[in-house]
């Protein structure tokens, strides 16, 4: 590998950097803002303990998706979920910033990077679809998990990333339980 090709990943590194600085409108267990980059890493993780469940998917790939899902946010963050329209902007800004970012990479880096984002973002292949389900499922652990302000709406839960579930029996299962732990969170605000 020659040393301008060395530079071009490092200049893509350093700029993938900003996601650790993107915020979005979950919270820590401690009450701080959740950044991108955190979501991201625990993406990964719930992937990892799922993986038994899609042993005839290329799981490589699966891990690819979730490292670049949200990639294009460190341009212009993150849109959070109750905002989102089905109208396609937050897709279109979001492809239009990860492009941005790839710019210091060659052509093919470029082109995995956004074959993986394009098959996440219409969830075509089987890999997307479970990343997409679990995605969804990460964001609503957080939820539940996360010192939320006093006005957090959990309801959003009960119906937020649904139609994703049906890629796999498991995620009914584990929405089943994760539902069961937002009853719960809705019920405890309303006693406060």
């Amino acid at each position: 590998m020659n040393a301008s090709e060395i530079h071009s990943r490092l200049s893509f590194i350093r700029e993938a950097e900003k996601l650790k600085s993107v915020f979005r409108t979950a919270f820590t267990t401690d009450g701080r803002a959740e950044s991108t980059a955190a979501h991201t890493w625990r993406l990964c993780l719930v992937a990892m303990m799922f993986e038994d469940q899609f042993t005839h998917l290329d799981f490589g790939k699966i891990l690819k998706i979730c490292v670049i899902h949200d990639l294009g946010e460190a341009i212009n963050g993150d849109i959070p979920a109750p905002e989102q329209s089905d109208a396609g902007g937050k897709s279109t800004q979001e492809r239009e910033d990860l492009l941005t970012l790839l710019k210091p990479l060659n052509c093919e880096l470029k082109q995995e990077i956004l074959t993986l984002w394009d098959d996440y973002d219409n969830a075509t292949s089987e890999e997307a679809k479970v990343v997409k389900a679990l995605d969804k499922i990460e964001t609503l652990i957080q939820h539940n998990q996360g010192a939320n302000p006093p006005d957090f709406d959990y309801a959003f839960n009960l119906t937020y990333g649904q139609k994703y579930m049906e890629a796999h029996p498991v995620f009914l299962e584990i929405r089943e339980t994760i539902d069961k732990d937002t009853r719960a969170k809705i019920k405890g605000t309303e006693n406060e």
